[in-house]
Order: structure tokens, then sequence, then C-alpha cells
């Protein structure tokens, strides 16, 4: 039976976040540059955009390009930013009514880009089934000093009193103020760490990892995670007999 018939639909997590790992691997396994790994990973976006949507989660947010991925071969990176120019134009976001946010320190990314960037977040504006958010040059460190600089400098102006400082405040400064923390965070690929990804917002986050590469993660995948995810008691901290009288 397929994990979408196992689920229970009225809990389907609100924020999802994937980290999409393994496109160069699955290349390299056939033999291939790694580009092509790239390639098939923007057509596993695409379908999983759409199940997403299909249900009922409101934001989908995907590590897309980090920080530390500046440092890999040129070739490769020049090769990502052309796909990521072309893809922006994809009408999943229309045809889906799914919206479009971008989290990261997009200054670094090329100008063409960021136009482009600029012009889907308006263009998809009014969409409202599904926010599609991707992680550009985002480091979830430096997004984090970046809040506690500007916090800092509202407490110098007078602004803010250091005393009123807490996880709100600190939430309002970072990039994802716009939506929830992600109740599951998915990792593809294998490995098992979260790679500098929502490290705050991640602290209540359910984890799962699982061993498929990127261009492979089906439909099937992804209920599987969310059926793992509500098979799990979400404590905070609190007891299990504190929880089942809630």
């Amino acid at each position: 039976m397929a994990y979408i018939d196992q689920i229970d639909k009225t809990r389907v997590p609100k924020h999802i976040a994937i980290i999409m790992d393994g496109n160069g691997r699955w290349a390299k396994a056939r033999g291939e540059k790694r580009t092509m790994g790239h390639i098939a990973g923007v057509e596993t976006v695409r379908r999983i955009t759409k199940t997403a949507k299909n249900a009922g989660v409101k934001f989908l947010t995907l590590y897309t390009f980090s920080t530390e991925n500046w440092n890999r071969p040129a070739e490769e990176i020049e090769a990502l930013m052309g796909l990521l120019l072309k893809n922006l134009e994809d009408e999943i976001f229309m045809k889906n009514d799914v919206s479009f946010q971008v989290i990261g320190d997009l200054k670094r990314l090329p100008e063409a880009i960021q136009k482009k960037i600029q012009e889907m977040i308006e263009r998809t504006s009014k969409n409202s089934s599904m926010c599609l958010v991707l992680a550009l040059s985002y480091s979830s460190k430096s997004e984090i000093q970046n809040a506690v600089r500007q916090i800092a400098e509202e407490v110098k102006e007078g602004k803010l009193d250091a005393n009123d400082i807490n996880e709100e405040v600190i939430g309002k400064h970072l990039y994802t103020s716009f939506m929830p923390d992600p109740e599951l965070l998915i990792r593809t690929g294998g490995e098992i760490r979260l790679s500098n990804y929502l490290l705050w917002q991640a602290a209540y986050s359910e984890l799962y990892f699982c061993d498929t590469y990127w261009p492979d993660f089906s439909e099937d995948d992804f209920y599987k995670a969310i059926y793992d995810y509500q098979n799990r008691e979400r404590r905070f901290g609190k007891t299990s007999e504190q929880v089942a009288t809630e």
C-alpha cells in the first residue's frame, strides 16, 4: 500500500524543510558530470512541489545553495546559476497556485538572478495554496549573526531595551520571519547532519534522513517521511503523560 493512503491528511506538517542532497553522487554513479545530477534534481523539485501542495503543506523550504557552495568549482556554480535562472520561469507557480520566496544573502547572487527572483516574488504574491521557499546563498550561522547585529543596533539607537530581547524578537529578525518553523526537516542522500541549515528554526523539528539521492526522491518517499513524522510523539520537553492529557 502506498504511503499516501496511510497518512492522516488532517495532521500534515504546515512547514516542511528539505536538504536536497545527492545530486552529484547520483550523476557520478551514472558516469555523468555533476551538472546532470542538478538537472535531474530540478525535475524532483517540480514533482515534490506539486506533491507537497496536494498534501496540504503550506510552506516548503528547499536548501538550494549554501554560502559554503560558493567554494565549489566555478563551472559547477555557473551551471547551477544557469539552471536557477532558467527554472524561475517555471509555470509550476501559476498553474498550482504556489507563491515564491527566497531566504539568504541574495547580494552575492548575480544581478540577473536577483532581478528574476524579485519578479517571481511579485508575480506569484497572490497565489495562496502553498509557498515555495528557496534557501539561496544561505547560512544559518550568518543569518543568526545578522539578526544579532540588527538587534544590537536597535538597542544602541534606543529602539529596543536589551531586557526585552526574547525568542520572538530574535525570530522577527531572521530571514524566515514570514513563516512558521518547520515541523519536519527531511534530508536525502544518506548524510546525517544539518549542514548549517535552519539551526534556530529546527530546534524542535522532527528530523528524517533517508539514503535516497534527491533525483530519485519520489512522491511516495515524501509521504513516507510524513507518515514517519505522524507516528512520532512530539513532547517539546514535556512527559508523555503530559502530552496525553492535552
